[in-house]
């Protein structure tokens, strides 16, 4: 049997909101077995906790927003996506403000502060939500698509038709070790076309080429480059995960993605658990207590189309 996992030491991390440009002191903390991972808003008196499910889903436009009571937190997929990929269960994410930093712009500093801290067995069996039935949900000629697979594998496809960065395709069986090595390190992108449209609409006021790969044209406007050269759909199944995480447990599953968004990823959530018939809950058996590599990757690249 696996056990239930959370972090062992307190993580605080601080930085600038993405979306407001506000700045935003977070804390990761460790919590009980059965307890799930939970957003909390230490600015409002009294302190306002939201769960990280999917019925707490009220926005999904340029990132994912939870909420409660009128009080929401958004922009939490990336932080999600840390903790569900290394394997903490259970913890505590208090954040200042209504937003969570953009940090980097991925999950890579979440990675390296939880492997820092380390993480703690509890006593309950860790769960794994296994699909039996496919479930299908699509807009158009977008779709997402979980099947029955033992273990958790992501094959996402994206397209930008006319524009760069084209077609690019990903496939990986995630695990705690290959989602720090290979997904951790995709950042947040977008076009400097859209900047002016998405800070009138309130939005990506505080993004920069610090947290955010910019493309403009044919070109990458960060000086570094690309981490890789198919960092963007690196970047959206780091997203996927975030966003199924919020099932509540461990999926057991092939994602199959063609053009997805938090939207669509949040759709399908919803959908697998409306259909009881399609999944079953089980002991985790394999261990994934494995010492965890550091995230690195390759020399930058200097992408053009």
């Amino acid at each position: 049997m696996n056990y239930q996992k959370t972090i062992r030491t307190p993580i605080s991390l601080t930085g600038v909101a993405l979306h407001s440009g506000a700045a935003v002191s977070l804390r990761l903390l460790p919590a009980p077995v059965d307890s799930g991972i939970r957003f909390r808003r230490v600015d409002l008196d009294p302190v306002v906790e939201i769960p990280a499910h999917v019925s707490q889903v009220t926005e999904t436009t340029l990132a994912t927003v939870l909420g409660r009571e009128g009080v929401e937190v958004s922009t939490v997929e990336h932080c999600l996506a840390a903790l569900h990929g290394l394997g903490v269960d259970n913890a505590v994410v208090e954040v200042d403000g209504p937003e969570l930093p953009i940090l980097d712009g991925s999950a890579l500093p979440y990675v390296e502060a939880i492997l820092e801290a380390g993480w703690e067995c509890l006593g309950g069996a860790r769960r794994r939500l296994r699909v039996t039935k496919p479930i299908r949900v699509s807009d158009g000629d977008k779709y997402v698509l979980l099947r029955p697979h033992r273990g958790y594998r992501i094959s996402y496809s994206i397209e930008f038709e006319g524009r760069f960065p084209g077609d690019q395709h990903y496939y990986l069986d995630v695990t705690p070790e290959s989602f720090a090595l290979e997904l951790a390190l995709a950042r947040t992108f977008g076009f400097l076309a859209d900047v002016e449209f998405l800070r009138s609409m309130g939005k990506a006021r505080g993004g920069s080429l610090e947290n955010a790969v910019v493309l403009d044209g044919n070109a990458v406007l960060n000086p570094e480059g690309l981490r890789t050269a198919d960092e963007m759909v690196r970047h959206k199944m780091l997203d996927a995960i975030g966003d199924l995480a919020l099932a509540g447990h461990a999926i057991d599953g092939h994602l199959i993605v063609h053009k997805g968004g938090h939207a669509l990823h949040t759709e399908l959530v919803r959908a697998l658990l409306a259909r009881p018939d399609a999944w079953e809950l089980v002991d985790e058996t394999a261990p994934i207590d494995r010492p965890v590599p550091a995230p690195t990757w390759r020399e930058p690249v200097y992408a053009y189309a």
